[in-house]
């Protein structure tokens, strides 16, 4: 569907802080209870906020990308983040057990579709969760376009990047022995999954370090000082390295890109930095050729994060966009 309209004075500003109506704990599964929340408009569209990673979790701030007034905003951490439980946990963890606790918080949500919004590792969940489920998804905004294909994980965390960070880089290459740099994935993995506690907390803090010091074009303290937190780390790094170990669950390396046609119906906004290195413009490219109807916007001077400005502005644009879209086809 063509959804490159033009929209009259469309809001590009960050929507001010705002509180939760509604918070809870849901038990998807023997093992795990994942956190969710719901603030905005209580009879609004629904949208689902999908977090990075994955093991990210959520924060407030998240809340911010949508009209308060026009959506029904709904965040919730992945199994084993942020406040879900267990911490950490990986058992249980796949990407398609992540697509059915969707389906379980939308059904006791009461929400029979809704929009999505993902970016980074939240992209990959997104477009997973609408190849699964393309009747619920009302329209979807993507950010910092990831597919978990070998090529990206490999420029990422085999020493691609490193061309561009490499005072980033040594910190996290340093940490694993000379022999056994063949591949730092299984290397970390190694670690990430020690008996030992504090094996695991170091192994954790060298991983998030080298991400938080690569996502924003601009050095930013804040997100670097997340490296710091061995909670954070912790089930950011296991339960990252455990999906990237696995190939994200996927059949194929090209799975999500083997499956657009069944989402191509879907009104998108594809949101990429220009110069994003933790997920290179080159996927969102191969993307965008896929599917060209979706609209693709490229911030020139961004990287990776969503909270860059000119990422910002381009989401808030997006969601403003698909307001607009669903405002128009109302009775």
């Amino acid at each position: 569907m063509e959804t490159n309209v033009l929209v009259p004075e469309i809001n590009r500003t960050l929507y001010s802080d705002i509180e939760p109506f509604n918070t809870g704990f849901l038990k998807v599964s023997d093992i795990h209870t994942i956190y969710y929340e719901q603030s905005g408009n209580p009879d609004g569209h629904p949208v689902v906020f999908l977090h990075g990673g994955p093991g990210g979790g959520t924060s407030p701030s998240n809340r911010k990308f949508f009209d308060p007034n026009f959506y029904r905003i709904i965040l919730f951490d992945q199994r084993g983040a942020g406040k879900s439980t267990p911490h950490a946990c990986l058992e249980e963890n796949t990407t398609w057990d992540l697509i059915e606790d969707i389906e379980i918080l939308r059904a006791h949500l009461k929400v029979p579709e809704w929009q999505v919004f993902g970016g980074s590792w939240g992209s990959t969940l997104a477009l997973a969760y609408s190849v699964s489920h393309p009747d619920k998804v009302t329209g979807m905004v993507l950010r910092g376009i990831f597919m978990l294909r070998k090529k990206e994980i490999d420029w990422f965390y085999e020493g691609g990047a490193a061309a561009i960070f490499p005072d980033a880089w040594e910190p996290f290459r340093d940490h694993i022995p000379e022999s056994e740099r063949g591949c730092f994935v299984d290397a970390y993995n190694k670690r990430l999954n020690s008996n030992d506690k504090e094996t695991q907390y170091a192994a954790a803090r060298a991983w998030t370090k080298w991400e938080m010091m690569t996502a924003h074009l601009l050095p930013n303290e804040g997100t670097i000082k997340r490296g710091d937190n061995d909670e954070f780390c912790l089930a950011f790094a296991r339960i990252e390295n455990h999906y990237f170990v696995n190939k994200g669950f996927f059949p194929s390396d090209s799975f999500l890109l083997d499956n657009v046609e069944k989402i191509k119906h879907i009104n998108t906004v594809i949101v990429q930095g220009r110069y994003d290195v933790c997920c290179p413009i080159m996927s969102a490219w191969d993307l965008h050729k896929a599917w060209p109807e979706a609209d693709f916007r490229v911030v020139p001077n961004a990287g990776h994060s969503a909270n860059e400005p000119g990422i910002s502005a381009e989401l808030v644009a997006a969601t403003e966009k698909l307001k607009h879209i669903i405002k128009e086809g109302s009775p």
